[in-house]
């Protein structure tokens, strides 16, 4: 029998697909525990519709982070901070700081997406790398400096 997984199963697979399984399976435990439902061609056909949805989205995200990385490359943040003499910055620029002076350049982008080996804690410029997306980063530049 065939069914449309509709929850993750561990020994079998995952939502949205369809497998041939048992019959006593199927009616015993897949279905009645509501982890699927029997495949039938209309049940079939809106899971490959769901499916081409998804991945044009997928493609369509990627597409917008491939365009952002292009806009992004070499791009300078400006960051202002109260520091001390020595150039020193009361605190630390962290990756929230960067990324709310991305937002504020007009980027979408979140504090998870900026990777910061170690807080910035002197004035001056910094290479900082961003990640769009899986596969997608850009390397940004961060000039600190302090408030006059």
């Amino acid at each position: 029998m065939k069914v449309i997984l509709l929850k993750d199963v561990k020994t079998l697979g995952k939502a949205g697909e369809v497998k041939e399984v048992n019959d006593g399976y199927a009616r015993n435990f897949i279905i009645k525990k509501g982890l699927g439902k029997e495949a039938t061609a209309e049940g079939i056909n809106s899971v490959n519709m769901k499916k081409a949805a998804d991945d044009k989205k997928l493609s369509d995200l990627k597409r917008a982070k491939l365009e952002m990385q292009k806009a992004m490359k070499g791009f300078t943040v400006d960051i202002k901070v109260k520091c001390g003499e020595s150039g020193k910055v009361f605190g630390s620029v962290t990756n929230q700081n960067i990324a709310d002076g991305l937002v504020a350049s007009g980027f979408d982008v979140e504090k998870k997406m900026i990777v910061l080996k170690d807080p910035i804690k002197n004035t001056g410029n910094y290479e900082v790398e961003v990640k769009l997306y899986s596969g997608i980063t850009t390397k940004i530049r961060v000039a600190v400096s302090a408030i006059v």
